[in-house]
């Protein structure tokens, strides 16, 4: 089940030059699965990548920060799903470096040069024997094109694929975008998504692709929630291959780095949201937008902890406009000086709270009326700044429980 989410659009996902991508069944959980991506890079891209916050991150998380500093130049990537590495110690740390070397060994690159992503159970042993099985097979379909192929084979309890393009005129020449992403449950990336990637044949310098990726998390990736859990795993790759016949892109304050960063930004907020509309169980899409705090921090604090709480979202599960608990939730939100006087509180265009308290007009069966779509804006007014911000979540259904129970069947 997902919220207004279709499949990709094959004639949206962009090829881009510079970039190949092989798929295969590698058998790595279970049968009959496309779970094992490889993603070749031209010599000469700029690629920068952000990543969980989680303390207790994932063997390949730390070999991917560790191969960007070496700053020898990504030649490849690949991805596994249905196992995370993640909780596994050294020899978890051994078996990711072990499947770098091999996918460097037979495209003759550095190891460091490989970037290795996994996804799946935690606390489990990577069967190296049956990646490096499946490298061949992976490697003989890598093609531009296969992008749609890629986002379902990073699937785990996914049930739709996610992938967008976008093209967008960079100094009069056509420049192409395109992005992956997985991820439906132990959402709140607190950088990125579990699992994304972006790709784009711009010419972007080395030296401003980190901050091009987390601009663009923290304007898409970092705003979106399904349960509050931050992943081990989070990683979040924009490649830009220098394919494209335009000036390099040495600032994002350029109107060429500006254009490129919106039409990237687009995308990424599709992936996101795209998340949040496929989280586990969700009936809901809900945008939460905070205006009028001393800063934008706070805004997204409050906003987060209207998302984050179980009695909030099972009210919007059950279609109930208990709207107290989100006031309770702003209240609870950490802001020490908030004056409950100043807030304002509305569903969509009803007015349901005015100045602390429930607002004169306000009528329950108007509340109930915009509780039973399956979009949903709520917006606090905090009557303390001019700043705001916005997080996206969903709803909490009997379903989400049933699928995290079972995940390991």
């Amino acid at each position: 089940m997902s919220v207004n989410l279709n499949a990709p659009n094959p004639a949206e996902l962009y090829p881009i030059a510079g970039v190949r991508i092989g798929v295969t069944e590698a058998g790595i959980r279970k049968v009959n699965r496309k779970d094992l991506t490889v993603v070749l890079i031209d010599e000469g891209a700029a690629v920068a990548g952000v990543f969980t916050q989680n303390r207790f991150c994932a063997a390949p998380v730390q070999i991917c920060r560790e191969h960007l500093v070496r700053g020898k130049g990504i030649r490849a990537m690949l991805i596994n799903t249905g196992n995370a590495n993640a909780g596994t110690g050294e020899d978890g740390r051994a078996r990711a470096i072990h499947t770098c070397k091999a996918l460097a060994s037979a495209l003759k690159i550095d190891a460091a040069q490989v970037l290795p992503f996994s996804t799946g159970v935690i606390m489990e042993t990577l069967p190296i024997e049956r990646i490096e099985a499946g490298l061949p097979a992976a490697l003989a379909d890598a093609k531009t094109g296969n992008w749609l192929r890629a986002s379902e084979a990073i699937m785990t309890t996914d049930t739709v694929a996610k992938a967008f393009g976008a093209q967008v005129m960079i100094d009069g020449v056509q420049v192409s975008i395109t992005g992956i992403s997985k991820g439906a449950g132990m959402i709140r990336p607190n950088m990125a998504t579990m699992l994304g990637f972006m790709a784009t044949d711009a010419c972007v310098c080395q030296e401003v692709m980190k901050q091009l990726a987390l601009e663009l998390a923290e304007g898409s990736f970092n705003r979106v929630t399904v349960d509050g859990d931050t992943s081990t795993n989070d990683s979040f790759v924009v490649i830009a291959t220098h394919k494209a016949a335009h000036a390099p892109i040495t600032s994002l304050d350029s109107a060429a780095g500006q254009a490129l960063k919106a039409a990237m930004l687009g995308v990424a907020q599709k992936l996101a949201q795209a998340i949040v509309r496929d989280g586990e169980g969700a009936t809901k899409f809900i945008s939460i937008k905070v205006e009028g705090g001393q800063t934008q921090a706070e805004c997204r604090q409050v906003a987060y902890a209207i998302a984050h709480s179980p009695l909030v979202k099972t009210a919007f599960f059950a279609s109930d406009p208990n709207l107290g608990r989100i006031l309770a939730a702003v209240g609870y939100a950490g802001i020490a000086d908030l004056d409950q006087t100043g807030i304002d509180l509305y569903l969509d265009d009803v007015h349901v709270a005015l100045k602390g308290g429930r607002n004169p007009d306000y009528r329950e069966e108007d509340g109930q009326r915009v509780m039973k779509q399956a979009e949903i804006t709520v917006r606090v007014v905090l009557g303390r700044g001019k700043a705001s911000d916005i997080v996206w979540t969903c709803d909490l259904s009997h379903d989400y429980v049933s699928i995290n129970a079972d995940y390991r069947s």
